[in-house]
C-alpha cells in the first residue's frame, strides 16, 4: 500500500481529501495538520496526525515514510516542503505556482527518481491542460494559431435568485480578489504589445457569452506574457488571459481603485475606532457641508442614484458599524469589510467558469474554436473552488502512483503525458469541457483592430 500525506485540511482541501478517501483501498491516506481537532471534525474517518512544517526536524521523520506528498499549505511554505521532499525522494504534488526556488529542485527531484507537479489546480491547472490538448491538436494538425483568449472566474450559481447587486462574494482567496491586476498588466492584441495601468484596468473589460449561462464580463491578468513560452505560442498575433465577473461588477470595483481603498502600501492610523464610513472618507477631500455620499459620487463623477453607489450601500461601505482591525493597509481593511457581506451563506452556492477561444488559420481560411467548463458548487463546504482545485490534485495521485503519469523533476501540466490521462479522468467526475465551431460566428479576435 502507498502512502499518501496531504498537508493542511483547510477549505481547499475538502474535494481532494474526499476523494481520495474513496480510493482508499489502494490507498493509506493521512491527514497532517498544525490544527488537528478542525481535520478531525471536518473527516471524522481519516488519520489525522499533528505537523508543523516550521518544525523541520520533526517533519522530515513524518515526510520521509510518504511516497506522495501533497502540499495545501499557504504557497510561501511549499519552498519548505518542496526542499524535504527533494531530499528524501518523495514526489510532491501542489495547485500553486511553480517558484524559481521550487524550480532549482528539479535536478534534485529527477536524481531521486521523484517528481513535483504544480499549478495542478484550477487556474493555475485546469487552465493549462485544457489549452494545451486544444492547442497541440491544431498544431499537430499543421495550422498556424492566430490567437489564444482565455477566461476563468469563481462566482455565485443561481445569480437570478440572491439579494446581492454586485452577484458576487468571496469563494477563493479575498486577499487575491482585493488585489487583483496590481502590478504591470500586459498582452498581445493583433500583433502588438499592450499594457493597461492599473487605474484603467477595471474600465476595459470585454463581453464573453457562455452558451446557457449568459453573458459575462472579463478583465486582463497581470502577465499574458509569460505564457507565450509555456504554451509555446511564440509569433501569435492575440493572447489574453483574464478573470470574469458578473456585467456591472467591474464599474464597481473601480470605485474602490480609484479613490485608493485597494492600496496594500501603508498602515492607517486610529483603526480601533474607525467605522466603515470613516474608511472611506479618509480617501475623500475635506467639506464640512456634504455628506460623504456625495463627496464620493463627485469625486467619481457619478450620479447619486447610480448602479455604483446602490452597490456601494448594500456592501454597507456607508455603514457607521466599526471596522473591527486594531490595524491594516486600505487593502486589509476593504478586504475585512467586504468579508461580512460576501462570505457564503447556507443557502448559496458557487460556480466555477473557465472559458477558452481559439482562432487558427486552416489553409488560408479563419477557423474559430470556442470552449467551456461550467461546474456549479453543492454548498457552501463543498464548492465547486474546492472541486476544481482539489479533484485535478486527487487525480493525479491516483495516476502517479499507478505508474500511468511517469515523470520526473519539477514540472507543470502543459505536457501530454501529463494533461492526457488527467483530463481523461477528470472528465468521468464530470469535469468536462463542451466544445463548439464558432467560425462563422465570429472574427478573428473579440478585440478591434488597433495601432
Amino acid at each position: 500500500m502507498k502512502n499518501i500525506f496531504v498537508l493542511g485540511a483547510g477549505r481547499s482541501s475538502t474535494a481532494l481529501i474526499k476523494y481520495l478517501l474513496t480510493e482508499k483501498a489502494y490507498f493509506n491516506i493521512t491527514i497532517v495538520e498544525k490544527h488537528t481537532k478542525i481535520a478531525e471534525k471536518k473527516f471524522p474517518f481519516a488519520k489525522v496526525v499533528s505537523f508543523d512544517i516550521l518544525d523541520t526536524a520533526r517533519a522530515r521523520s513524518q515526510l520521509k515514510t510518504a511516497d506522495l506528498v501533497i502540499s495545501m499549505l499557504p504557497a510561501t511554505l511549499h519552498s519548505s516542503v518542496a526542499i524535504i521532499c527533494a531530499d528524501l525522494g518523495v514526489s510532491m504534488l501542489t495547485a500553486s505556482y511553480v517558484s524559481d526556488e521550487i524550480q532549482k529542485l528539479s535536478p534534485t527531484f529527477e536524481a531521486k527518481g521523484a517528481c513535483c507537479i504544480m499549478e495542478m489546480g484550477l487556474d493555475p491547472g485546469i487552465d493549462h491542460m485544457s489549452a494545451m490538448r486544444v492547442l497541440d491538436r491544431i498544431k499537430l494538425a499543421g495550422h498556424k494559431i492566430n490567437a489564444f483568449e482565455t477566461f476563468t472566474g469563481g462566482l455565485l450559481a443561481d445569480n437570478r435568485n440572491v439579494d446581492n447587486p454586485w452577484q458576487y462574494k468571496f469563494t477563493w482567496n479575498p486577499r487575491n480578489v482585493v488585489l487583483a491586476g496590481k502590478g504591470i498588466v500586459k498582452f498581445i492584441q493583433e500583433g502588438k504589445l499592450k499594457y493597461i495601468p492599473y487605474q484603467k484596468l477595471f474600465q476595459r473589460t470585454e463581453v464573453i457569452h457562455i452558451p446557457e449561462y449568459g453573458y459575462f464580463e472579463g478583465y486582463a491578468n497581470r502577465d499574458s506574457l509569460k505564457y507565450l513560452e509555456i504554451y509555446k505560442l511564440s509569433g501569435i498575433n492575440t493572447l489574453y488571459r483574464g478573470t470574469l465577473r458578473r456585467p456591472g461588477f467591474c464599474k464597481a470595483w473601480d470605485t474602490f481603485v480609484q479613490i485608493g481603498a485597494t492600496d496594500d502600501s501603508y498602515t492607517l492610523f486610529g483603526l480601533e475606532e474607525m467605522t466603515h464610513r470613516q474608511f472611506i472618507n479618509t480617501f475623500l477631500q475635506y467639506n464640512p457641508n456634504d455628506s460623504i455620499e456625495l463627496k464620493l459620487a463627485h469625486y467619481l463623477n457619478i450620479g447619486m442614484e447610480s448602479e455604483e453607489m446602490y452597490k456601494l450601500k448594500w456592501i454597507g461601505i456607508f455603514d457607521d458599524q466599526l471596522v473591527g482591525l486594531k490595524k491594516g493597509t486600505p487593502a486589509e481593511i476593504l478586504e475585512h469589510i467586504l468579508k461580512k457581506k460576501w462570505t457564503l451563506n447556507d443557502s448559496e452556492r458557487d460556480l466555477i467558469v473557465m472559458w477558452h477561444k481559439f482562432d487558427y488559420l486552416e489553409e488560408n481560411t479563419i477557423k474559430q474554436i470556442q470552449t467551456h467548463l461550467v461546474i456549479e458548487g453543492k454548498d457552501q463546504i463543498n464548492t465547486a473552488m474546492s472541486t476544481t482545485v482539489g479533484l485535478p490534485l486527487g487525480v493525479t495521485a491516483k495516476l502517479l502512483l499507478e505508474n500511468k503519469i511517469k515523470v520526473k523533476g519539477v514540472n507543470i501540466p502543459t505536457i501530454k503525458k501529463i494533461y492526457e490521462p488527467v483530463l481523461d479522468e477528470l472528465s468521468r467526475h464530470g469535469l468536462q469541457f463542451l466544445e463548439r465551431d464558432t467560425s462563422a460566428q465570429s472574427p478573428v479576435s473579440n478585440f478591434k483592430t488597433s495601432n
